[in-house]
């Protein structure tokens, strides 16, 4: 794993970029050692590196996007949280197993608005990690969102959610507590609430773990984000036997914000900054929040019949031949 000047892993297609962002970082730590005026020359090569980072990013393939949607350093449920929601306050438990923290539940302020906070989160280091369970949460985590939906409705709350995951958790213990059913209940209670519930896929959407919580009036992906029934090294495996067929099932899935706002599966694609949001964090999550602000703005006014009426017709339309 190859990892930049700015401690930012490189990905296996920004080989080019990587090259030039080190020649950069020698010529300034050549001019703070020697005294050397050497601005035009760092200029030349930024405006150079700034192209290039922008004709890559602007023509990536589906297993691209699938490595950029992954990435360790984009941000994740906890990082938009923090950023975006004033006095959060947490609630844990499914009030009959355990808490599954790899589900991001609670309460808090959006623009001074009451909102409640769901969201996977994958963690950024080793402890963290394993602590979140890589995003993947188990039926404890979904059946504490159908609680936090339910809190949500009782208070007329609308919900916001971060989707971030690879899929739900799929252990045989997680099986064994009722996974699939946990799930499909969620994507249920998600259909049933009658407050506005605005999802964005931030990173990966897989399966149903990521549908769980997306069964929204509104689904926005980020530009380089995926979300699909099945990561393509599943496909792979499921459909070739080949772990090396990923690259041939990303490009089948079209699981690419591109595609499923073509295929009408989404309502919204927010634009990354140049280089994805890995690059520039603050950025991104300004763009996310002025999305979440535009989209919520829309059902003001709206009666929660009519709310949960509008996001029943736009599921049950992708089913019917117009």
């Amino acid at each position: 794993m190859e990892i930049n000047s700015s401690g930012i892993q490189i990905l296996e297609f920004e080989k080019g970029i990587s090259d030039l962002e080190n020649k950069i970082e020698s010529l300034k730590r050549l001019s703070e050692d020697d005294g050397i005026n050497i601005s035009d020359e760092v200029v030349k090569l930024q405006t150079k590196l700034d192209k290039q980072i922008k004709s890559i990013y602007s023509k990536l393939s589906p297993w691209d996007k699938a490595l950029v949607a992954r990435h360790p350093s984009r941000p994740h449920c906890l990082d938009y949280v923090t950023s975006l929601i004033e006095d959060f306050t947490p609630l844990a438990g499914d009030r009959a197993f355990a808490d599954d923290e790899a589900m991001i539940s609670g309460m808090g302020r959006f623009r001074g608005q009451s909102v409640v906070v769901l969201g996977q989160e994958k963690g950024s280091d080793i402890e963290t990690r394993i602590k979140h369970n890589f995003g993947m949460a188990k039926p404890e985590g979904y059946r504490k969102a159908q609680r936090l939906m339910d809190l949500a409705n009782k208070f007329k709350m609308p919900i916001i959610s971060f989707v971030d995951t690879s899929g739900a958790y799929p252990g045989v213990e997680a099986e064994a507590r009722g996974q699939a059913e946990a799930i499909a209940k969620s994507i249920e209670k998600c259909l049933e609430v009658e407050v506005p519930i605005i999802s964005i896929i931030i990173g990966e959407g897989g399966s149903g773990g990521a549908i769980a919580i997306a069964a929204a009036n509104k689904v926005i992906m980020l530009e380089h984000s995926i979300y699909s029934v099945i990561s393509p090294e599943g496909c792979a495996s499921i459909l070739w036997r080949a772990g090396d067929k990923a690259k041939t099932a990303a490009e089948a899935l079209k699981f690419t914000a591109q595609d499923l706002k073509e295929l009408k599966l989404i309502d919204e694609i927010i634009k990354e900054p140049v280089g994805g949001a890995h690059r520039s964090k603050l950025e991104t999550m300004k763009l996310v929040e002025e999305s979440i602000a535009r989209n919520l703005k829309e059902f003001e006014g709206m009666s929660g019949k009519d709310v949960k009426a509008k996001r029943g017709d736009k599921f049950l339309k992708m089913g019917r031949n117009i």
